[in-house]
């Protein structure tokens, strides 16, 4: 990343020696460079990307399915969360509770993430590999699901809306 600083060079000001000589005036275009400076600065805070927070809300959501914590995928949805059949947020969470039980080892793996950007809102689609069992080499169940979610930006993090999801197999 490039300095600020490299961007935008500040002038210097040359005064004569001596008592008698003419100062700089102050004001005007030293206040303009300041401003210019300042929000140069502001602009080195960088906040990551919608797509780039959106991605890493995705991973969250991975991660909690990984660990086999049902509070944490609930807290990736948005309180209007709505899912197959009616599936509100408790259900989603309810549902995860069900496979944690059933399967000692569940897992997710997607392929290829197609995201669509738009004003506060993201539509997200791709294949997932889902599948559950006792910690055998080979799962006891094993699906293929083509996934579509929504996603809306709330203040900064990217919750879920909603998840519609078709077995592929």
């Amino acid at each position: 990343m490039r300095s600020v600083l490299a961007t935008f060079p500040i002038p210097t000001v040359r005064t004569a020696p001596g008592p008698d000589s003419p100062r700089p005036a102050r004001g005007g275009r030293g206040w303009a460079w300041g401003a210019l400076l300042a929000l140069g600065l502001a602009g080195c805070a960088e906040r990551p990307a919608p797509e780039q927070r959106l991605r890493a809300s995705m991973e969250q959501l991975q991660a909690a399915i990984d660990a086999r914590d049902a509070a944490a995928i609930e807290a990736q949805l948005a309180e209007d969360f709505i899912g197959p059949e009616g599936m509100d947020r408790a259900g989603a969470r309810r549902l995860a509770v069900a496979s944690f039980l059933r399967y000692r080892s569940v897992w997710v793996k997607l392929g290829k993430v197609d995201i669509a950007l738009q004003d506060g809102h993201a539509r997200v689609r791709f294949e997932a590999a889902l599948g559950g069992g006792a910690g055998q080499p080979l799962p006891e169940a094993a699906q293929w699901y083509s996934v579509q979610t929504g996603w809306r930006d709330q203040d900064g993090q990217w919750r879920m809306t909603s998840a519609q999801w078709q077995p592929r197999l």
